[in-house]
């Protein structure tokens, strides 16, 4: 099992498939009971919804004749069926035209002089609904007056303290409220204590009604006397006498009844006229039923990703055995791209992998084929000078020393250049930058290569930067400017110039090497930093060089953190252009 890949995917699965199973039907379990719950929660909070707005209506209104379009409203809100009937079970509004048979109990009465508190709605200690106000309800003059102390308090406190708040009870008394009420008390906030003529003709009456209940008709026992809050809690009386308790509570529903709706019937059913769901239970056919699906699921979790496992399988297969054929020697083996998935992806990375070290290989073959060539030619011009020497054909004169020489240095810088390729390739290839003067540096290439201008008939000006202060490494930046103008007179006919051309740009020191030479094709031109490249194939030295001259170029240029680049026009001439940072601490570290 360790060894298959196969096995251990089909493994694996099997173990996420039932560990899988297990967890859905844990959760389907809670999640089901949860929201069952919610739904309940959720239908007790519609039907309370339901309920407190017909018992506000109620409350406002002597009687229910224009409450058909309120229970329409809440049943298309609620998408609930509401009937509201008489205790005789008399329809008096039905958000359903046939609303068919109703329970047999009602969901709730309403009532606004028995508030039923168990659907959250608000009530007072005697279970009347707040909004129940009655004759206590003030006219609009009476309002406004009332209204106009209230803000006039208002601005006392808030002047005061900051704070304060303009509160209005159901019957439209304003009150004040503030952080602290010896401020109301100081702003007069007792003048909207008094109560109106309105809200005194109804207290005399709940006086009335009260001492009547108490059998005390010939002098008052109780004065019935609005609090502070506004909501009217019963008169001044023993808060322990039940008799005067239940003497006020009677006495307020004689007073309210005429100018409240009678109590009704409130049935809320579902649309069809089914029940909300209760509960939830699982019989022992649905343990059955639930385990057969578990175990169809786990088979086919299996079966699906054995298939999955066998195509994932066959292409790795395949690219083991493009691999070990690559390490045996087969340098252009390959494998089948099939797809666009990871598997058709690592494919593909592998056949480009495997291109690239055919072509690198092909490239090394070439670069020891290059290599070879570029030294036999002075080792075989040495050897056959000092065999001609010793067999007596020639003799050792000046000439034929100069002549030897100039083989051995040309083979010294072949190897020189091949050191340098290698020391940039292990990244051992350092620079030391230092500060040094760019007209002495220039001044200096214009006299190295004085000579060798004069002798191809070319002309070679220097232009210097403004700034000549830059920071470089002095002798790998005299090796890359050399190897330009090396290059631009093997390729530049006679009568043709060089111009070297020095500026700042920003943080950059650009160096500019031109001439009028040959140019270089649009095809050829990606290719001039290549090792060992000419445009020339037939590797003729008529114009000499040995092909690693820019490659050294665009090495010794990337190793001062600096760029370089070609542009050049067939028959007009080419132009290389190096950028190099004028600050030494944006260079690799050396």
């Amino acid at each position: 099992m360790r060894r298959s890949v196969l096995v251990r995917l089909i493994a694996v699965s099997a173990l996420v498939a039932v560990c899988a199973i297990a967890a859905t039907a844990w959760l389907a379990a809670r999640t089901t009971s949860g929201a069952i719950e919610r739904e309940q929660g959720q239908v007790f909070a519609e039907d309370g919804t339901i309920y407190q707005g017909l018992l506000e209506y109620a409350a406002k209104h002597p009687h229910w004749g224009g409450v058909a379009e309120t229970v329409r409203n809440y049943a298309e809100k609620t998408g609930r069926r509401v009937t509201l009937t008489t205790p005789q079970g008399q329809v008096i509004a039905s958000s359903d035209p046939d609303p068919g048979r109703l329970p047999e109990q009602p969901s709730v009465v309403i009532d606004p002089l028995s508030v039923d508190a168990g659907l959250g709605v608000q009530s007072t200690a005697d279970r009347i609904d707040p909004e129940a106000v009655g004759p206590y309800a003030l006219p609009p003059d009476e309002r406004e007056k009332l209204t106009v102390i209230a803000n006039r308090v208002l601005r006392c406190v808030r002047l005061n303290t900051g704070l304060g708040a303009v509160e209005v009870s159901p019957s439209g008394h304003p009150r004040v409220t503030g952080p602290d009420p010896a401020y109301l008390a100081r702003c007069n906030g007792s003048d909207l204590d008094d109560p109106t003529g309105t809200e005194q003709a109804a207290l005399n009456r709940l006086t009335d009604l009260v001492n009547a209940c108490l059998g005390r008709n010939d002098h008052t026992v109780a004065t019935a006397k609005l609090p502070l809050v506004w909501t009217f809690d019963g008169p001044v009386l023993n808060s322990t006498d039940q008799t005067a308790l239940n003497c006020l509570g009677s006495a307020r529903r004689e007073q309210l009844t005429p100018h409240v709706a009678p109590a009704a019937w409130l049935f809320i059913t579902e649309n069809g006229g089914a029940a909300p769901p209760s509960g939830f239970t699982l019989s022992t056919d649905n343990q059955i039923r639930l385990a057969g699906v578990a175990g169809g699921i786990l088979l086919l979790t299996v079966i699906v990703t054995g298939l999955a496992s066998i195509r994932l399988i066959r292409p790795l297969h395949a690219l083991t055995g493009a691999a070990q054929r690559m390490g045996a020697g087969e340098s252009g083996a390959r494998v089948r791209v099939e797809g666009k998935d990871e598997i058709a992806k690592l494919a593909k990375a592998f056949n480009d992998m495997a291109a690239a070290r055919e072509q690198l290989e092909s490239a090394r073959k070439a670069m020891v084929g290059d290599i070879a060539h570029e030294l036999r030619t002075p080792l075989a011009t040495i050897r056959g000078w000092l065999e001609a020497v010793q067999d007596g054909v020639s003799r050792m004169d000046g000439e034929l020393v100069a002549s030897l020489l100039e083989e051995a240095v040309h083979l010294q810088h072949i190897v020189d250049d091949l050191q340098d390729l290698a020391l940039a390739d292990a990244g051992a290839l350092r620079v030391h930058p230092e500060p040094i003067d760019a007209d002495s540096l220039l001044a200096q290439l214009a006299s190295a290569h004085a000579a060798r201008i004069a002798d191809a008939g070319l002309t070679l000006t220097t232009v210097p930067p403004s700034d000549p202060a830059i920071t470089a490494d002095p002798v790998r930046l005299r090796q890359t400017l050399d190897n330009l103008v090396s290059n631009a007179v093997r390729h530049t006919p006679r009568g043709g110039s060089i111009t070297v051309t020095g500026r700042r740009e920003g943080d950059d020191v650009v160096f500019e090497v031109a001439d009028t030479g040959e140019g270089i094709s649009a095809e050829n031109l990606p290719h001039v930093f290549d090792r060992f490249w000419r445009a020339d194939p037939s590797r003729s030295r008529s114009s000499g060089g040995s092909g690693l001259g820019l490659a050294i170029v665009r090495n010794l240029v990337e190793a001062h953190g600096g760029t370089v680049a070609a542009a050049s026009t067939p028959g007009r001439g080419t132009t290389f252009t190096l950028r190099l940072p004028a600050d030494p601490a944006s260079m690799p570290p050396h």
